[in-house]
Order: structure tokens, then sequence, then C-alpha cells
């Protein structure tokens, strides 16, 4: 087992690299749109559960670190270590509701937080009134 805070996060970059290996990767493919309907999702790699926050108008338009502009109505989301493109699904601990988003930023910053969501992904799964909650995560394949 890893040393340090995060013993995972040799793991979850591998998964993610696995995930991210599918031909639809290949190239200099676009990232793909979170919001657009998908097929059966399987299967999914449970990252742990932590403290999720999100991000609205403040940084509209601004660039994110995969320079995709940030959009705080698309179902994205920043990690610290997950690759950029890397679908992962959220889980409010509290509600048992789910969203999937597409990681494009790093991040958050704030100490404790796992997950930073898009303003359009807190408000899906019930975290935008309460500004931050206890969520799952788990990373999907295609």
């Amino acid at each position: 087992m890893g040393k340090g805070r995060y013993p995972t996060t040799g793991l979850v970059l591998t998964l993610a690299a696995l995930a991210m290996a599918s031909p639809a990767w290949a190239g200099d493919a676009a990232l793909p749109d979170a919001s657009l309907p998908r097929g059966n999702i399987a299967p999914a790699a449970e990252l742990g559960e932590g403290m999720a926050s999100w991000f609205g108008d403040e940084i509209a338009g601004q660039p994110t670190a995969s320079g995709a502009p940030c959009d705080p109505d698309s179902l994205t989301a920043a990690h610290r270590d997950l690759p950029f493109g890397s679908r992962v699904r959220v889980t409010n601990l509290s509600n048992g509701k789910t969203v999937v988003v597409t990681i494009t930023d790093r991040g958050p910053y704030a100490r404790g937080r796992l997950i930073d969501l898009s303003r359009a992904a807190a408000e899906q799964i019930g975290l935008r009134a309460r500004g931050r909650g206890q969520v799952s995560l788990a990373l999907l394949g295609d």
C-alpha cells in the first residue's frame, strides 16, 4: 500500500489510463460532451467518498486546465488527479442522487474537498443550496 494521504492515487491513475485507452480517445479527439445520453455505462471503479463543492458564474468562460472554457451549465468537474476526459459518477450520499461528469479541470483547492462540480452537476444531485456535501465517486469506462 502506498504512503501519504491518498494511497490509492496510483490505482486511480492506472484505472483512468485504462478507461482512456479505448479507440474513442485516439488521436486529437475533443472531450466528450457529458450532457449527451450514453448507452450502458460499465464497469465502474469505486474511487471513494469525500466532500464535494461546486463552482458557478464567477469563473464562467475562463479557461480550465484542460483548455476548455469553464461552463457552469455543463456536467463537468475538477479533480486533482484524474486525467482530463475521465467520466465519473458522483453520488450524493444524503439523498442517493447521481450525476455523471467529465473531468475538465484541476482542483478543488479548498482543503478537505475531493471534487469540485459545475453548478449544473451540483443542482442535479441536490448540492447547490447547501454549497457542499458528502459524495462517493466512481470512475466509469465506456
